[in-house]
């Protein structure tokens, strides 16, 4: 990870000293790192071990991707906090923001481009499109409030899910894995992308100390599944009520806590955590065909971290 940092931030360097003033301050902000770590991880359990230059150039491109996708998402979503520091916008304004995003988009994709990694690019710019269409088939749902479960996990797999899927498929495509193998390390990062988005999905109904405040979905009118899972099982009024609350008070507090506690109440929480835990078992299933290793061993770790982290 220390030989991968310094090889990221050379990756983003650029001759206009206002971008490389702010890419500094992106690099410098980072989050867990988990996306560059799953591609190094399956990487080395797919490839005896080793890992290449291919390794690091995927894992820079991903890590360069949901940087972008990040600064977007923070001028779309009008945010002015990221992990506990000012996001982009908020510093240098949307303008600014957009285009370091796009900067960012393009020196990912010209590294993969620049050293023949077209396999390694196709990779990520199908979840590229995937995370755009995610997003905007949830802007689409959210103006209903339609949405089914399937709907539910069809926007998670995409705007959530795909992006830890590349990086599983980029690891094991950088060692040169066969296209099964790709495949099935695709479908593990999809399973436990699904998990880590349902997990953040009960963040929003805890008390516990975390990157963002209790009821923000609600906020935002995004149906998360215990939401679904509540409405789905209400009586026709408590249903309307809830539609009304999400639809019309939700900025009023008062009125996201009461929806908070009927989402408790009427089993929404439980009925997530059993479904999280069973794309965790799913991922995990997976593994169990490589021999043991200290790879293997640090994914399982992984896995079961997604689903028992705090924030």
């Amino acid at each position: 990870m220390d030989l991968f940092e310094k090889k990221f931030s050379e990756s983003m360097s650029s001759k206009v000293s206002l971008l490389n003033r702010i890419t500094h301050y992106v690099v410098n902000r980072k989050g867990k790192q988990m996306r560059p770590m799953f591609v190094f991880l399956i990487a080395k359990m797919t490839g005896d071990g080793q890992v290449n230059e291919r390794t690091y150039r995927g894992a820079s491109v991903i890590e360069l991707i949901h940087t972008a996708t990040l600064v977007h998402d923070d001028v779309v979503d009008d945010s002015d906090r990221r992990r506990g520091f000012f996001s982009l916008n908020a510093l240098w304004k949307n303008k600014i923001a957009v285009l370091v995003g796009d900067y960012l988009l393009s020196k990912g994709l010209l590294l993969s481009i620049d050293n023949g990694d077209f396999d390694l690019l196709r990779i990520i710019s199908v979840a590229v499109r995937e995370m755009s269409e995610g997003e905007l088939l949830q802007i689409e749902k959210a103006r209903r409030l339609d949405i089914t479960e399937e709907v539910y996990f069809e926007i998670i797999r995409q705007k959530t899910a795909t992006l830890i899927a590349a990086c599983c498929a980029m690891g094991a495509r950088s060692v040169m894995a066969s296209d099964e193998e790709v495949e099935k390390m695709r479908k593990f990062g999809e399973l436990i992308g699904t998990a880590f988005q349902i997990k953040d999905d009960l963040f929003d109904y805890g008390n516990e100390h975390i990157g963002k405040p209790t009821g923000i979905d609600i906020k935002e009118q995004k149906m998360t599944l215990p939401l679904i899972y509540a409405l789905n099982n209400a009586s026709p009024k408590e249903s309307k009520w809830l539609i009304n609350s999400v639809k019309n008070h939700n900025k009023d507090k008062q009125r996201v806590k009461e929806v908070i506690a009927f989402v408790k109440e009427n089993g929404g929480l439980d009925y997530a955590v059993v479904k999280m835990k069973e794309y965790q078992q799913q991922a995990l299933q997976l593994l169990e065909t490589y021999p043991d290793s200290e790879y293997k061993e640090s994914l399982i770790l992984m896995v079961n971290y997604v689903i028992a982290r705090k924030k």
